[in-house]
């Protein structure tokens, strides 16, 4: 990890693409923006539809399907793997050989996965060795996809679908849990009412696969208590469907890179966003595979995935194609520093900045418009602050860098 001073001129590179930016701070903000707590105003005001819509795509879904929230950790991957051909190419042209590039790039997939077991850590007695957070599954597969970056497209294709189906096989073959299996243990109930019937019961939760896997791998490392399951149902295997995720956001960079017309990107984008969203629409209602965000299924790399497509399309068309960009200057400033954000946003100077502010403004300040909304206006106020810090990087032209 490096923090680098770089120039950042009053207008940005030509060659840089100010969208790819804006997506991944509206990603960020999205994360930073858990402490509004939508929730918790939902709860207050029961009868209203606006903030049970708003608590609603704060949260993750239960098990399968989506809300906006859900979308947060495939947007990242997705965009990591838009970011790839052009990380790839300004190497090659600053004459890194490809030794050279795969170091780099064992080294940078190492310390995104040390940072996110550091961040998962935080307040626990001992290291907490976990691998389903968005950094350590980007990290899992991160050296694969630079691999994958020197070979055809034909070959990227071909790999993501072997990846996809050999995934889905994986678990279809694993067995269904039988009449003794104990439900309990694996912290789940067995008339839960989220649980799969039929074939997509082989991706119910703490039932499958992946969680006999970690069962066995992630005992192997030293532990407060035995890892029996996790509450959410995340897993570690999660990483190797997550890779096709960055494989088909490498599509994506690859498109914004080649020299065609801006108008052919966008509809490049908009046509592979709603052919994903069929195709993984369609593995759901046939019972195929369910679209399920906490073990990453392999219809959720291509629903999610036809959802970052059209993200990307929107951001693009409006902000490069249409040249709308005096607004999105707010969440470029947090996009050119995405690492900075996540780890702003999660490694606790969030909470630090939350607290202190009840310190300084007394411990009633939150109450400026009624019990109700006290935690909007504590979560703009940390928000705001939090921007301010990465202003303030972005104008001294400190960006981190892995």
């Amino acid at each position: 990890m490096a923090l680098t001073a770089q120039s950042v001129p009053d207008k940005l590179p030509v060659n840089r693409v100010t969208s790819v930016d804006v997506y991944r701070g509206f990603v960020m903000l999205l994360m930073m923006g858990e402490i509004l707590s939508f929730e918790s105003v939902s709860k207050a005001l029961p009868d209203s539809g606006f903030w049970n819509f708003l608590a609603f795509n704060q949260s993750h879904v239960e098990w399968t399907w989506l809300s906006l929230h859900d979308m947060i950790q495939p947007s990242f991957t997705f965009l990591v793997g838009v970011a790839l051909p052009y990380s790839v190419a300004s190497r090659i042209s600053k004459g890194a050989s490809f030794g050279n590039i795969i170091g780099h790039t064992i080294r940078r997939s190492l310390i995104l996965i040390f940072l996110g077991i550091f961040l998962r850590s935080m307040g626990s007695h001992q290291t907490n060795f976990t691998f389903e957070d968005t950094l350590t599954q980007i990290g899992l597969g991160y050296t694969f996809l630079v691999l994958l970056s020197y070979t055809s497209q034909r070959t990227q294709l071909i790999a993501l679908i072997v990846i996809l189906v050999g995934y889905w096989l994986a678990f279809a073959l694993y067995p269904l849990p039988d009449a003794s299996f104990n439900y309990a243990a694996a912290g789940v109930e067995p008339n839960w009412e989220h649980n799969l019937n039929g074939f997509a019961a082989h991706w119910n939760k703490n039932t499958n696969l992946a969680w006999a896997f970690d069962k066995w791998f992630l005992n192997l490392f030293p532990r407060e208590n035995p890892f029996l399951y996790n509450g959410g149902g995340y897993s570690t295997l999660s990483f190797i469907p997550t890779l096709g995720t960055m494989i088909l956001g490498s599509f994506a960079g690859k498109a914004l890179k080649d020299n065609t017309s801006q108008l052919h990107k966008l509809k490049f984008f908009i046509t592979t966003g709603l052919a994903l969203l069929v195709i993984g629409a369609v593995l759901q209602f046939t019972g195929i595979n369910p679209i399920v965000k906490r073990i990453w299924t392999p219809a959720w790399t291509i629903f999610s995935g036809g959802i970052c497509f059209l993200f990307l399309a929107f951001f693009y068309g409006v902000v490069d194609v249409a040249q709308k960009k005096s607004w999105s200057f707010f969440l470029m400033v947090i996009g050119m520093n995405s690492i900075a954000a996540y780890v702003l946003a999660d490694g606790g100077m969030r909470d630090f900045i939350a607290r202190s502010l009840y310190i300084h403004l007394g411990p009633t300040y939150d109450q400026l418009f009624g019990m109700p909304y006290a935690t909007l206006v504590k979560g703009l106020l940390t928000l705001f602050f939090l921007w301010l810090i990465l202003y303030w990087m972005y104008k001294k032209k400190l960006f981190i860098r892995i």
